[in-house]
């Protein structure tokens, strides 16, 4: 019997120690680990879905952990978000402004932790609270939406769906207004905030028909907001005569150019903006030399190149 006890209690002696050993190696991996908090102005668009994939799985290949949050458009509730990972210490933030303007107290307290920011798809106020700024050539997608309407209409009479506390939508809003301004044939007859967001598009471009606002071209800040546009214009009966612009390249637009529906949309690159982002990211971390603004190109996509790209998948 005695014989049979002193087995257990090295068995037990030996368990012990094996399973203090596997809790010392898992905890030393979870201590090695990075922790990446991300925070997007609204998940409700799938183009920063696509980028929070292209940075998850390089992040996640490393073994690290990336933390999303989702503030769907309100700023106040994204300050909140980065207040809460600054206290779940993660290593970096990786964010995409709801209002380039009110994060900055976020940015601030960021920034007095120690925790380096990265800003996707944006500029903010304050570029000293940023480490990187990583978004699209925004500002040329409107150049060439303008100057795409302007090869392919003597005339227009312009409705304008604007964004303008995001900073990427006020540049491209801006580089469409400043490409037509001293050719008066070019009038912009409406303008109207839509967020970005299709389904507040719809009722904002009905609003300003039933004001008996008379538009053959709407440009859009995206792809989410044209397709509401369009779904307005439809109901009207003009869409057939009306020229539609977006940015994005999203999926739905490109079908929509396929079709004949819309115009045309300037192709940004979530996949590229993500992998970008991401190598950035750990270029911060191990202290490597970074670029400190990166501006990724942009392609305008119309009916007559629309079949060189990805009709179902982003580019």
């Amino acid at each position: 019997m005695r014989k049979k006890q002193m087995i257990y209690i090295v068995f037990t002696i030996m368990l012990a120690v094996c399973l203090y050993a596997t809790l010392q190696f898992v905890g030393s991996r979870t201590a090695d680990r990075y922790r990446i908090g991300a925070t997007y102005m609204t998940m409700n668009n799938p183009f920063y879905s696509v980028i929070d994939e292209e940075l998850r799985l390089m992040i996640e290949s490393h073994g690290d952990i990336l933390l999303t949050r989702d503030p769907a458009l309100d700023q106040q509730k994204q300050n909140e978000q980065i207040h809460e990972l600054i206290v779940e210490d993660v290593d970096i933030l990786v964010v995409n402004p709801v209002n380039f303007l009110a994060i900055s107290p976020a940015l601030e307290e960021a920034h007095a932790a120690g925790i380096p920011v990265v800003i996707v798809d944006s500029q903010v106020s304050d570029e000293a609270l940023a480490a990187c700024t990583i978004a699209s050539d925004n500002y040329g997608a409107g150049v060439l939406c303008a100057k795409h309407l302007m090869n392919t209409q003597d005339s227009a009479s312009i409705i304008l769906l604007e964004h303008p506390t995001a900073q990427s939508a006020v540049d491209r809003i801006q580089g469409f207004c400043d490409t037509i301004q001293n050719d008066s044939r070019y009038r912009i007859v409406g303008r109207t905030g839509s967020a970005g967001q299709l389904e507040l598009a719809m009722p904002a471009v009905r609003a300003l028909l039933e004001q008996g606002c008379a538009p053959n071209v709407v440009m859009a800040l995206n792809d989410p907001s044209a397709l509401g546009a369009m779904a307005a214009l439809e109901e009207y009966g003009i869409l057939a005569q009306t020229a539609v612009y977006g940015v994005d390249g999203a999926p739905e637009a490109k079908n929509m150019i396929l079709e004949g529906a819309m115009t045309a949309t300037v192709a940004q690159s979530p996949i590229q903006i993500g992998q970008i982002t991401a190598q950035t990211v750990y270029q911060i971390l191990s202290g490597e030399d970074y670029e400190k603004e990166i501006t990724v190109p942009v392609e305008l996509i119309t009916a007559k190149n629309v079949g060189q790209f990805d009709i179902e998948g982003w580019q």
